[in-house]
């Protein structure tokens, strides 16, 4: 299973971006997918993870909430994090999961992830 994250850059504080992943080489409706971000020095961090059918959508408990939506596209094999309102301790490396087990906030559960997009937002 491949994971190929793309959608990063460089922003302005208040901009959106718009982080998708396409997944190959599996059948992407048995995978629950996850967002993690890592900061310089830090261990990942999960923003987001939505449920195989896409019913079911989870958000970290951090900042992100309000701002940031996980959605799937079961038929085009792709999972998107629409970020609204970015703001500069949004910088960070971006990275794409899936999970054969279900959605879940924690990494260990995810058997596959993406190489990663910097999203960097200026002040």
């Amino acid at each position: 299973v491949q994971l190929q994250a793309s959608g990063g850059g460089l922003v302005q504080a208040g901009d959106s971006l718009k982080l998708s992943c396409a997944v190959s080489g599996g059948t992407f409706s048995t995978y629950a997918m996850g967002w993690f971000r890592q900061f310089p020095g830090k261990d990942r961090d999960f923003i987001a993870a939505v449920s195989k059918s896409g019913a079911k959508a989870y958000l970290s408990d951090y900042s992100v909430k309000g701002r940031f939506t996980i959605s799937r596209e079961n038929d085009k094999n792709t999972v998107t994090l629409q970020m609204n309102s970015l703001k500069p301790e949004d910088t960070a490396v971006y990275y794409c999961a899936a999970n054969p087990y279900g959605s879940s906030r924690s990494e260990g559960g995810y058997a596959y992830w993406g190489q990663g997009t910097q999203v960097t937002v200026s002040s």
